[in-house]
C-alpha cells in the first residue's frame, strides 16, 4: 500500500469491488435458477388428474391430451412395464407419471391413495373397465355365471372404491371432479329391439351398476361440492384406415374427438348436471 494513500478510500473501494462481484454472482445466479424455479411453479400449480386404465384405448387417449393442456397427468396400468406406449408418452411429457393399479385390488388402492396423501386431484377419471364379447358364455341358455365377478369387480366396484380411497384428494382440489366412463349399453332406456346386441350380459350388467353407484354417490356428496361426471364415449375408431377417410362412418367417432369432447364435459360440469349421463358431444343420456 502507498504510505500516502488514504486508508478509509482503500477500505471503499474494496467494498464496492465486493459488491459489484457479489451482485454479477446473483444476477448469473438468477439467470441460471430462473426458468427452472418457473417450471417447477408452473407445475405445482397446474390442475392434477387421475386416469386408471391408462396404457391403452381411451385411457391412453385422456392421458395424451390432458399432458398436452399441461395438466399434471397420474397414469395408472396393471402393468406399466408393457404399456410402452404410456412410456413413450412420460417420457415426452415430464408432467406425467405412471403408476401400478388394479382396480380391482382394494389394497393396492388404498396404497396409492396414500402415496399420494398430499396430492389434490382436481379429476379421478375412472376410465379401467372390461369389454368381453358378444361370447356364447354370455348367450341365453349357455350363460357362464362365474364370469361375472371380473366385470362387475372392475366395471363397478373399483369406480366406487377408487371414488372412496380418493374423495379427501377430489375434495381438496379447485375443480371437484369424479368422472366414470359407462356405456348406452347399460342405459335401461336405450335398449330396443332394432339395437339388440345378445352376448354381452355381464358388460350390460356392470355398467348399469356403474350408472346406479354414481348416480347415488352423487347425491351423497353434493354438500361437499364434488360433482360426478358419467360420460359415454360412443363407438370409438382409435386407429381409422387412411384409405377409408372419404367413407361415411355412421355413429362412430374417432379417439380424438370422443376424448376432447368428453374432456368439454367435464370442464363445463355443473352441480345440476351431477349424477347424469352424457355423452361425448355432451348430449344427456336418460338411463
Amino acid at each position: 500500500m502507498d504510505r500516502n494513500s488514504n486508508p478509509s478510500n482503500c477500505a471503499s473501494q474494496m467494498l464496492r469491488t465486493l459488491v459489484g462481484c457479489a451482485l454479477m454472482g446473483l444476477a448469473l445466479l438468477i439467470a441460471t435458477v430462473s426458468p427452472l424455479s418457473v417450471s417447477r411453479a408452473q407445475g405445482a400449480d397446474a390442475p392434477t388428474v387421475l386416469i386408471t386404465g391408462s396404457n391403452r384405448g381411451l385411457g391412453l387417449e385422456f392421458a395424451k391430451q390432458y399432458a398436452a393442456k399441461n395438466w399434471n397427468v397420474i397414469a395408472t396400468a396393471r402393468n406399466p412395464d408393457a404399456a410402452d406406449d404410456l412410456q413413450a408418452l412420460a417420457e415426452q411429457y415430464p408432467n406425467v407419471a405412471i403408476e401400478q393399479l388394479d382396480v380391482t385390488d382394494r389394497d393396492m388402492m388404498d396404497a396409492l391413495a396414500e402415496k399420494y396423501r398430499d396430492q389434490a386431484i382436481d379429476v379421478l377419471l375412472n376410465n379401467a373397465a372390461i369389454l368381453r364379447g358378444p361370447t356364447p358364455d354370455q348367450m341365453f341358455g349357455d350363460i357362464d355365471f362365474d364370469l361375472f365377478d371380473p366385470y362387475f369387480q372392475t366395471n363397478a366396484m373399483g369406480p366406487l372404491k377408487m371414488s372412496q380411497a380418493f374423495f379427501e384428494h377430489v375434495k381438496a382440489s379447485d375443480q371437484k371432479i369424479i368422472a366414470a366412463l359407462t356405456a348406452r349399453a347399460g342405459s335401461f332406456t336405450s335398449s330396443s329391439r332394432g339395437r339388440n346386441f345378445p352376448g354381452i350380459y355381464f358388460y350390460r350388467g356392470s355398467k348399469a351398476a356403474l350408472n346406479k353407484f354414481m348416480s347415488q354417490l352423487a347425491r351423497d356428496i353434493e354438500e361437499d361440492g364434488v360433482k360426478v361426471a358419467l360420460l359415454e364415449p360412443g363407438i370409438v375408431i382409435h386407429d381409422r384406415d387412411p384409405d377409408e377417410e372419404g367413407r361415411s362412418f355412421r355413429g362412430l367417432v374417432d379417439s380424438e374427438d370422443s376424448i376432447a369432447g368428453m374432456i368439454k364435459v367435464i370442464e363445463n360440469l355443473t352441480a345440476e348436471q351431477s349424477g347424469k349421463v352424457y355423452r361425448w358431444n355432451g348430449e344427456e343420456i336418460q338411463f
